[in-house]
């Protein structure tokens, strides 16, 4: 038996383990492995499995592994606690050039009071519209319900709704699940809106940090936050992240809020 070291860090909630080079210590089956460490019952529980791995002119290479095995190109949440575990093993809070299946990604860290918790502000980079996934029909939206289909990286499907608490998230997105959904509504406050989340491959978490983005570039272009605000305040069940956009076309976003250490875990691989 191998003893693999990993990491465990939540961004807002959304829970990711960290294991650098797995190839190395004989792990083959990533997915597998992926969805034995997720499982919540019978494994140590995360939304998903973030693993490391060297690659020349980067801080890292990041792939993303959901809990049921399948993979993601992003994500907002998970890149920052990957930044986290790698400033770690650096020793150091300077900036990471980090690539990902949606292209390379630069993460800015700073420290907080709380020393297992870090900030981290990440380029997202460009928001741009997708066509209609496949059997988006089965959502049933109203025709005047305001839906914008948006990649950063990974695909998401935004709704606007009247209130995000009284929708049944769970029945919604298990008819697409295929589907990063995120359900949105205005405020409390001027600047921001509160979002919840079905992301394909893990269900509903806690927050996701592309969808923040997706979430507040769609409330922008809905009026639900006025274009002049520049940052949008995304409050989702998890905690809070803000999202700013350049002046770019398609404009980038920029997404920052925390990433916290929970856990340094050895496990024991055949």
């Amino acid at each position: 038996m191998t003893a693999l070291t990993l990491t465990k860090h939540h961004g807002l909630g959304n829970d990711f383990l960290v294991v650098f080079h797995p190839g190395q210590q004989g792990v083959t089956d990533l997915p597998a492995f992926a969805r034995r460490l997720c499982d919540r019952r019978t494994g140590i529980g995360a939304d998903g499995l973030l693993v490391a791995d060297t690659e020349d002119g980067y801080a890292a290479r990041m792939t993303l592994y959901n809990g049921d095995g399948s993979t993601a190109e992003m994500s907002g949440n998970g890149i920052r606690c990957f930044a986290q575990a790698v400033a770690a093993r650096r020793g150091d809070l300077g900036p990471q050039l980090i690539l990902t299946d949606a292209g390379e990604k630069v993460v800015t860290l700073s420290a907080t009071d709380d020393p297992a918790t870090i900030m981290a502000q990440v380029e997202m980079g460009p928001v741009e519209p997708l066509a209609e996934p496949s059997g988006w029909a089965a959502v049933e939206c109203h025709p005047d319900r305001p839906v914008a289909h948006l990649s950063l990286g990974n695909p998401h499907s935004v709704v606007g709704v009247d209130e995000v608490a009284m929708v049944d998230l769970h029945d919604l997105g298990g008819r697409i699940p295929h589907v990063n959904l995120e359900i949105v509504e205005p405020g409390p406050e001027s600047n921001a809106i509160t979002m919840r989340v079905h992301e394909r491959g893990a269900g509903i978490t806690a927050a996701c940090g592309t969808g923040a983005c997706a979430s507040a570039f769609a409330a922008r272009s809905w009026g639900l936050v006025p274009p002049i605000e520049p940052e949008v305040i995304v409050h989702m069940d998890g905690g809070d992240a803000v999202v700013t956009f350049d002046e770019s076309t398609p404009p980038r976003a920029i997404l920052t809020g925390p990433a916290t250490h929970i856990a340094t875990i050895e496990v024991e691989h055949a």
